[in-house]
């Protein structure tokens, strides 16, 4: 028996969001032949179970990469943000006006005027010539008001949020040098850890967390050996996951930087790249 942990987004996903029939397929052969399939994601729960059952696919899950372990019916581990973390951070991001998300056990809290926020921002990088496409800018904002389970704020309130179990927080801005500096500026947090799945975006949450850290709890639960789990994804925040599997596949449309650190290479996401790896190393 094996276990399969995938990525999403540039991994599994079509670029309309969905599985590609192809991909579906392949899962399930997977889980006839006995192996055990799980999506192991920087999205929320809440997000991939809307994106599973649209799919028809059931299996465990690792979400807010690697902060809630679910093996289908049941919480097997999860690691949650301090309060004092939480609360020094996010409230810092509100006044230094960065847009950001909560995830938490119940979805993820989004701003009602954080979709105005992230255009201005593009709008004052465009006039001083943005080193980054308008148009697919425009799109990142609308995958993040697409996502399910959405928990909408007309404005930030620390009191309302300080009862609830945070996964994580999520930044997302087109300003790199305003990025970095945040990136910076936290990474000697012992609170915290950090990790980012594209330049537009850094995600801060309990120190534990990690993709690779999700996979060893699951596999454990299910008494795999490490050695008897693959891996497949193509980003940084995929890295530690890919160093925990015994075996590591990278994406076609994955940096140099990933591939060299993988065990194989697949074809890319939109080429049905997780069938085809699937197929070739696993089946």
């Amino acid at each position: 028996m094996k276990l399969i942990a995938l990525d999403m987004d540039g991994t599994l996903l079509s670029e309309d969001g969905t599985i590609s029939k192809d991909n579906r397929d392949m899962i399930y052969r997977c889980q006839d032949k006995g192996d055990i399939v799980a999506i192991c994601s920087g999205r929320s729960l809440q997000d991939i179970l809307g994106i599973l059952e649209d799919a028809g696919i059931d299996c465990p899950i690792i979400s807010s990469n690697g902060a809630h372990v679910y093996d289908g019916e049941r919480t097997v581990a999860e690691f949650c943000m301090s309060s004092i973390a939480a609360k020094e951070i996010t409230e810092r991001l509100v006044n230094e006006n960065y847009y950001f998300e909560i995830y938490t056990h119940q979805g993820v809290q989004i701003f009602t005027s954080g979709r105005e926020q992230l255009k201005a921002e593009i709008e004052k990088l465009r006039k001083d010539k943005a080193d980054f496409p308008v148009k697919w800018a425009y799109e990142q904002i609308e995958i993040q008001y697409n996502q399910k389970g959405l928990l909408y704020s007309s404005t930030f309130d620390h009191t309302k949020i300080q009862d609830l179990q945070i996964y994580k927080v999520f930044v997302l801005s087109f300003d790199r040098g305003k990025l970095k500096r945040l990136e910076v500026s936290l990474a000697e947090n012992e609170l915290v850890s950090l990790t980012t799945s594209g330049w537009t975006k850094l995600e801060i949450a309990h120190p534990e967390v990690s993709k690779g850290n999700g996979l060893k709890i699951l596999a454990a639960h299910y008494q795999i050996p490490v050695e008897n789990t693959i891996a497949i994804g193509d980003n940084l925040n995929d890295l530690p996951m890919f160093k925990v599997a015994g075996t590591s596949i990278a994406m076609g449309n994955a940096s140099d930087e990933i591939k060299a650190q993988c065990t194989y290479t697949t074809k890319c996401y939109h080429e049905n790249g997780v069938a085809y790896a699937l197929e070739k190393f696993v089946l």
